[in-house]
């Protein structure tokens, strides 16, 4: 009887120290996860609102949101009396050893929130960057997935990307199409030029701003080369540069012009007879 009245008497004494606490721990728990799902969905609402792009917005909130989570746990350790500080400490200490541990995969991290900050590029650009190129699919926290020409998908590690030298081809409002055209040194060069100039002209696609530019750039060891560099939409450049090949080969083999190849001649001499 004595021992069920001990045990009566402690778990009273227990509930009464810690079922408030613990009550309102719980309590605690779900209005921070409540409220921290709030703040998320509140921050992405702002973000759109303010036209942030998209590739940003749900990093943003879901730093928003762990955050709050964040603040909850350390509110709750309060309230059953564990110090904090200590608990912070403790916290730095491990994740100094996760971070050497992971310095790769951190510095892939800290390239990707760089990437998201500082935008050198957004999903559908076409960019060349950590050493291969196509359109971005997707820029994540730790890799950038790219779908290259041949409709291959590539993940690269955002480190790579931001650590190398980024080409943005899409981010910019025209570019220039450089094509050198090869003539015989028998042609005239100056018919040649209007035959290239007038196919350039009579492609919609070629912007009348910068005027297109065809002049002699070098004497070759089979030709007279010739530089053409019409300008024209980041869309169309494909397509214009596979078009004007065609186009100015045909035109200037029907205004007479030839295109020639690489070619060599040999002279034999005639060795002179013995002497008898």
């Amino acid at each position: 009887m004595d021992n069920t009245e001990a045990i009566i008497t402690m778990i009273t004494q227990l509930v009464s120290t810690w079922g408030l606490r613990v009550v309102g721990a719980i309590a605690v728990l779900i209005l921070g996860r409540i409220a921290a799902g709030m703040m998320r969905g509140w921050s992405g609402r702002l973000l759109r609102k303010s036209k942030t792009d998209e590739t940003l917005i749900p990093f943003a909130s879901n730093l928003v949101y762990y955050l709050v989570i964040a603040f909850v746990v350390i509110a709750v350790l309060g309230i059953f009396g564990i110090p904090t500080a200590s608990f912070v400490a403790v916290l730095g200490a491990a994740g100094l050893a996760v971070g050497l541990a992971l310095q790769g995969t951190l510095s892939s991290f800290a390239a990707g929130v760089m990437l998201l900050v500082f935008r050198p590029f957004k999903k559908g650009d076409f960019v060349e960057a950590g050493g291969t190129s196509g359109t971005v699919q997707e820029i994540g926290i730790f890799t950038t997935t790219l779908n290259k020409p041949d409709n291959v998908k590539v993940v690269v590690p955002n480190s790579k990307v931001y650590g190398d030298t980024i080409s943005n081809y899409s981010d910019i409002e025209r570019r220039r199409v450089d094509m050198v055209v090869g003539i015989s040194y028998g042609d005239d060069i100056g018919t040649a030029i209007e035959v290239i100039t007038r196919v350039v002209k009579a492609d919609q696609r070629v912007l009348a701003s910068p005027e297109p530019q065809v002049a002699v750039c070098e004497m070759g060891d089979s030709s007279v080369n010739l530089v053409v560099r019409p300008w024209c939409l980041p869309a169309d450049y494909w397509g214009l540069k596979f078009e004007l090949t065609r186009l100015m080969k045909e035109e200037l083999e029907a205004a007479g012009c030839s295109i020639p190849f690489p070619q060599r001649d040999v002279h034999l001499h005639q060795a002179g007879s013995n002497a008898a």
